[in-house]
């Protein structure tokens, strides 16, 4: 018997599948998933959901990533691969309030919005629903088996706290022991962010050429530059190529995210669904964040990138600690909706922020980095740099709400509302936000990581 492969199903995408030893799935928080399944032909597909509807006339040529234009597609494309409307069902997920609820979340009700127009649609096409779990609290794995046709929905991370451990809280001694025992974080790396201060744009020409003697740091970058996270042009097969095709801005962000890479992979799977999950969620919130910096014009968007990029560094630390207490850690912020920093200080004594407070201090990093990194998750204790902690927050926002499968984070939104003020934003332009999510970003999952979380 073959194999089962898995897929993910990115958020803003869709895939259709012919009967085989193949399981789609997909993670949902606020987004919305739909399964599709022809009894009759064994052809299935799932789509993964973003918004109930486009934001605006720019955002129609993307009709996968909206419930309104984007259910209609993937019936279509069904059907014009052999499925029977008749023998078509249906299963629904998704649309769940994450993080420590607020009157905002059930004002904005996204996830509910996405999963009211996908329920339309399906009646007006006589498709029926088999199964439907939407709202609640949880984040969820929605998966179909298209060797048989079984449609699952379970929560995400289950499969990690089913038995239970002892829980030992570290002492501040053991804590900081950890901290000096990490390998820290390059000092290209370190020099790159003293970049971000100064005027010499040509500085990045001196840094490229002391990069080439690293192999393992000029392999990374080379590799990144390649990849679809960085939307590619054409093939890059050396620093200077780099710096003529892609500019310096866009060579100074992939040095500085090959750089911090070794740094992350010193963590396992304890804030993790999947290996590597802490690093492709550290590059997908710089991604966003640089996103809303151009479109806010707030903050440098080199600088935002960074700050995004490196707002987590205190997780590598706490990881192990989170890894033996991840049961009862994941219950307390799944099952109780609390947010991440309480439940940090009650098993660990100490929160991700304050250590990477620390770390930041220790490795000399510049003012701004410091107080984001400490205050990302409450901008409003901060005046200085406090819109580039607002952007580093709705970045780490945005990615909890629409790409789950990386982390488990409970964000509060009580202050939402002010933070977007201070960007001169609304409430109503929030949705909005959600389309400046790279496609990059939303799509790179690596799919053999998130079969190795489960």
């Amino acid at each position: 018997m073959a194999a089962i492969q898995r897929h993910h199903v990115a958020a803003g995408s869709y895939i259709i599948c012919e009967p085989k030893p193949f399981l789609l799935q997909a993670y949902l928080g606020t987004c919305v998933g739909l399964a599709l399944y022809c009894k009759t032909t064994g052809i299935g597909g799932m789509i993964h959901l973003l918004l109930p509807e486009p934001v605006s006339r720019s955002s129609a040529d993307q009709a996968e990533k909206y419930a309104s234009t984007g259910v209609p597609l993937l019936i279509e494309s069904m059907l014009a691969k052999g499925a029977k409307r008749e023998s078509l069902a249906a299963s629904l997920a998704g649309g769940a309030l994450v993080g420590p609820i607020s009157e905002q979340d059930l004002a904005l009700d996204i996830g509910g919005r996405t999963a009211e127009v996908t329920r339309i649609i399906l009646k007006d096409q006589g498709i029926k629903l088999l199964q439907s779990e939407t709202g609640g609290f949880f984040t969820c794995c929605l998966s179909l088996n298209m060797s048989n046709g079984q449609c699952t929905i379970e929560p995400a991370g289950l499969q990690k706290w089913i038995e239970e451990y002892n829980i030992k809280t570290p002492s501040s001694a053991e804590i900081k022991g950890a901290m000096d025992h990490l390998q820290p974080i390059p000092q290209v790396a370190l020099k790159v962010l003293r970049l971000i201060e100064g005027k010499d744009r040509f500085a990045i020409q001196r840094i490229t050429d002391e990069i080439s003697k690293d192999q393992v740091i000029t392999a990374r970058t080379l590799k990144l530059a390649n990849s679809a996270m960085f939307t590619k042009m054409r093939t890059i097969e050396s620093l200077d190529q780099a710096l003529v095709y892609l500019g310096t801005d866009q060579v100074y962000k992939l040095i500085i995210s090959a750089a911090v890479q070794s740094y992350f992979e010193q963590s396992a799977m304890g804030y993790s669904l999947c290996k590597g999950g802490l690093y492709h969620h550290a590059v997908g919130c710089a991604q966003v964040a640089e996103s809303l910096a151009k479109a806010t014009q707030k903050v440098d968007p080199r600088l935002a990138y960074t700050a995004g990029l490196l707002h987590d560094i205190g997780k590598v630390v706490l990881d192990q600690y989170v890894a033996s207490a991840y049961p009862l850690f994941y219950r307390q912020a799944m099952e109780k909706n609390e947010n991440v920093i309480t439940v940090e200080k009650r098993f660990l004594g100490m929160d991700h922020t304050e250590v990477g407070r620390l770390l930041a201090q220790q490795w000399s990093f510049p003012e701004s980095l410091v107080q984001v990194i400490r205050h990302h998750h409450q901008p409003d204790k901060i005046q200085e740099h406090r819109q580039l902690a607002v952007i580093v927050y709705l970045a780490d926002l945005l990615l909890s709400r629409f790409q789950i499968g990386l982390e488990l984070e409970r964000i509060d939104t009580d202050a939402l509302i002010q933070h977007l003020d201070s960007l001169d934003l609304t409430a109503a332009q929030f949705s909005g936000l959600v389309e400046l999510i790279p496609d990059s970003v939303l799509k790179t999952t690596p799919d053999d990581a998130v079969a190795e979380g489960q």
